[in-house]
């Protein structure tokens, strides 16, 4: 299932591509001591904040204006980041449906003051609408894989898109199968 748009919209108006190195972004920061938990490691929280930052940017990008967060799954955090790390948080759009975007998104940390290699430690995927001025949902050009990972990156956005909507489906189904029930939650 590729669900990927067509390239001309519903009044026959085409949408170029764009490759995926168009709208790739690093956002990078240094970790303060305002940034932590009650550990005395940065706070998740801040991560997914920079996280959405940088989805957000290269969604906007993609779209060539305002896109939302439609959704945020799989976040992984698998390392923990300290005070005085620069974290850089690397996005892409991995995959593009009509008015949506997948956005991959992977963190990375390395100390301030040591020349040693960044390591990942985390990474996440978001799903973005993109947006007109009153908020209803616009199309998107279709995003052109141009290397071997980024053409992985794309079918493996199109099995989570897959899943995203059965999910959905089958919880729906079972709510529908309550109330016909009488089951009120």
């Amino acid at each position: 299932m590729t669900d990927q748009a067509p390239a001309a919209d519903s009044v026959g108006t085409d949408i170029p591509g764009k490759p995926t190195s168009a709208s790739r972004t690093t956002l990078s920061h240094i970790m303060t001591h305002n940034d932590t938990n009650l550990l005395g490691t940065v706070h998740g929280g801040v991560i997914m904040k920079l996280v959405d930052d940088a989805a957000g940017a290269v969604a906007g990008r993609h779209s060539g204006g305002p896109a939302v967060t439609a959704s945020m799954d799989e976040m992984a955090f698998l390392e923990p980041v300290r005070v005085g790390d620069l974290v850089h948080v690397k996005a892409q759009v991995n995959w593009t449906g009509r008015t949506s975007m997948e956005v991959g998104v992977r963190v990375l940390a390395e100390r301030w003051n040591e020349s040693a290699p960044a390591t990942q430690v985390g990474s996440a995927y978001l799903v973005f609408a993109a947006v007109d001025a009153d908020g209803k949902p616009r199309r998107v050009p279709p995003v052109l894989p141009e290397t071997e990972r980024d053409k992985r990156r794309y079918q493996e956005a199109q099995i989570r898109r897959t899943h995203r909507l059965a999910r959905r489906r089958a919880i729906m189904d079972l709510r529908e199968k309550r109330a016909a029930e009488g089951i009120e939650d």
